[in-house]
């Protein structure tokens, strides 16, 4: 009986360390690559002038007027130029430090965003003020804030 125990263990040793050798004249089939919803894309000019970006579900349009010290985000629909109401009631813009062309560093700023044409709960422009928004610089930054009770954040770059 030992012997037969014995040939047992040894032949599910080989087979578990050689395993099957046979090969398929099949090839695997021949994967092609998906567009992932959160692969880069490019945006044109926003309504206003302004830089397109997606924030959450939704893109948005950034523009600064330097002689007011003022910033603004228009969300925007699909189409990058329809303007889509969204209940928040505010947003927070966070700008990186950055440089006027003549060198001059502006640093870094937090804003708040306050929505302005406000109905039924929902609104489609914010804006903000800061002294450091009056340079005439190339912004970058990030936008976060609550969309239809998601958390939401979207990322620009003048």
């Amino acid at each position: 009986m030992k012997i037969v125990y014995c040939a047992a263990l040894v032949f599910c040793c080989t087979v578990g360390f050689v395993g099957c050798s046979q090969k398929s004249d099949t090839k695997p089939a021949a994967s092609t690559p998906k567009a992932s919803a959160d692969a880069p894309h490019t945006h044109g000019a926003g309504p206003n002038g302004g830089v397109i970006f997606d924030l959450g579900k939704y893109h948005a349009e950034f523009t600064v007027e330097h002689p007011k010290q003022q910033c603004m985000i228009l969300v925007i629909g699909a189409d990058e130029k329809t303007p889509t109401a969204v209940a928040v009631s505010e947003f927070t813009l966070t700008t990186k430090e950055t440089k006027t062309a003549d060198g001059k560093v502006v640093p870094p700023m937090t804003i708040p965003m306050k929505a302005q044409d406000v109905v039924d709960g929902k609104a489609t422009k914010f804006v903000g003020t800061d002294p450091g928004l009056g340079n005439v610089a190339d912004f970058e930054g990030v936008v976060i804030g609550e969309i239809e009770g998601k958390p939401s954040q979207g990322q620009f770059k003048e």
